[in-house]
């Protein structure tokens, strides 16, 4: 049984206002080569399939025939949960269609949580897979909402409910193995592994500047322990941080496939990763004692590296060094799409006339130019350097509160209140 995980694809995504299809759809012909290489059984992309909630024409017509692919590529199952970019409605509308392909969608919290529970079949029919398809979870799906409460008390509710919904679906994902095993269909000596889904921020993930997790969305994700998940989980595979990385023992991030904008692309490695498992013998015809049903069994995963399909870069530095570093990219004929921040004292009012001249004829694309000297001497300027189209909707909140002045203590309950809107409108 040979799982590949991945997760925020967030497909139809621009750079600066450059679109970016050539590189999504190179990364999906990748990925649908190594779902016939390493010969996947089980695809899992653990949310943010979408970069948006109405997402493009092409972006869905890239999903849409890599699904169909991977249904021919050897690849049995595919399981896809919904995450905090994407529309829930959007990706539940055709599940039942997609289902004939054996591709399984949870984009919405389903109103009894027994359907978040998969139970995947190999070639002879028998049961080989459980997963728990968990997709990002709201406010609304887990928790109460009462009058008067702080924003301690929301944030304590939050993580408690989300901590439950998993609890739920781990006791019935034991409860409906226990089933399985005592209808014959699943032999006493053979083990089943529980995977599990999850689209939110764990209390010991790590983020890097640039990742393209803004802070506002973190915050808002009730920063969850993994640790109190139910152990029964063999596998945890998760989404929402961009950078690859492990949380416990068999809890992992693949992180984004490709780099969200330049500043994530300086700090490397992009992968997806292949979860092993290897058939599991108790005693040889002997019944899996009781207490072992719910017990979770180590797989070996290992991380595949994401090609480069688009070469970002920053350049920053005065106009020696701009310019040195330019001639250089030209020589080795680089293709690189270019952000390119002024830093010297002196005032150049040709700057972006002489930038463009440099790269004239050469592969080198430049997507954005900044002035860090000019913005220094803008009054009221929000940050040295920042500017609106690298700021989203919540950036230009915060950006907001700050003019304004607002104190801490009223703060947090706007950004609560602005969270709550957010996600209303997601939903829409």
């Amino acid at each position: 049984m040979k799982i590949l995980h991945t997760s925020d694809w967030h497909l139809g995504r621009t750079l600066y206002g450059r679109k970016r299809t050539a590189e999504f759809e190179a990364f999906l012909e990748w990925l649908l080569a190594v779902l016939r290489e390493q010969k996947i059984d089980v695809l899992l992309v653990a949310g943010d399939i979408f970069d948006t909630i109405a997402p493009p024409n092409r972006a869905q017509q890239l999903y849409y025939r890599f699904l169909c692919r991977a249904s021919e590529s050897g690849c049995r199952h595919a399981v896809i949960v919904g995450g905090n970019h994407d529309s829930p409605s959007f990706l539940d509308a055709p599940k039942e269609l997609l289902s004939f392909l054996d591709v399984h969608v949870v984009g919405a919290v389903p109103e009894k949580i027994e359907e978040e529970l998969l139970i995947l079949r190999g070639s002879d029919g028998l049961p080989e897979l459980l997963v728990c398809a968990v997709p990002y979870l709201r406010d609304k799906d887990v928790r109460i909402f009462s009058a008067n409460e702080s924003l301690d008390d929301k944030e304590r509710s939050l993580t408690t409910g989300i901590e439950g919904h998993y609890g739920e679906i781990g006791r019935l994902a034991v409860e409906r193995l226990a089933q399985l095993r005592d209808s014959g269909e699943v032999g006493a000596n053979k083990h089943v592994p529980i995977v599990a889904t999850g689209h939110l921020f764990a209390a010991s993930g790590q983020t890097v500047e640039g990742d393209g997790v803004r802070d506002l969305y973190v915050g808002s994700l009730g920063c969850v322990d993994v640790k109190r998940f139910p152990p029964c989980f063999d596998y945890l595979a998760l989404g929402h941080l961009h950078s690859p990385q492990k949380i416990g023992e068999t809890a992992r991030y693949s992180g984004s496939p490709l780099p969200m904008n330049a500043k994530e692309a300086e700090q490397g490695r992009k992968s997806v990763l292949v979860i092993d498992f290897d058939a599991i013998d108790f005693n040889a015809g002997a019944k899996i004692p009781e207490t072992k049903i719910g017990d979770a069994q180590k797989p070996s995963i290992t991380e595949l590296a994401v090609p480069l399909f688009q070469e970002l870069a920053i350049i920053e530095g005065d106009m020696e060094f701009l310019e040195s570093r330019l001639v250089e990219l030209r020589e080795r004929e680089s293709s690189a799409w270019l952000e390119i921040i002024y830093t010297g004292e002196t005032f150049v009012p040709d700057l972006r006339e002489r930038l463009r001249a440099l790269t004239a004829g050469s592969g080198l694309e430049i997507l954005r130019v900044k002035d860090a000297r000019a913005l220094k001497d803008v009054p009221g300027a929000w940050g040295v350097g920042e500017m609106l189209d690298e700021l989203d909707v919540s950036d230009v909140f915060l950006r907001c509160l700050d003019v304004r002045k607002v104190p801490d203590e009223a703060r947090a309950e706007l950004l609560n209140a602005y969270r709550e809107v957010l996600a209303s409108l997601q939903e829409m």
